[in-house]
């Protein structure tokens, strides 16, 4: 997978916030989208995106308590 390293980056960041699986789902979901919306999808942007996801999805989490 083209994503394999943004995807243990993210998951070290985000231990014992998300789980693997999570991890992986937003980095799919922000390389499609940045493929749709780009034309490309530079890992660097996935990375950023799929970081923003997952700060929102911990955001989310929190309020719910």
């Amino acid at each position: 997978m083209p994503y394999a390293e943004v995807e243990a980056v993210l998951r070290d960041e985000f231990a014992g916030v998300h789980s693997s699986t999570t991890v992986t789902r937003c980095v799919e979901a922000a390389h499609y989208g940045a493929l749709e919306v780009t034309g490309y999808a530079h890992p660097s942007l996935v990375e950023r995106i799929a970081r923003k996801h997952l700060h929102v999805l911990a955001l989310v989490a929190s309020e719910r308590g």
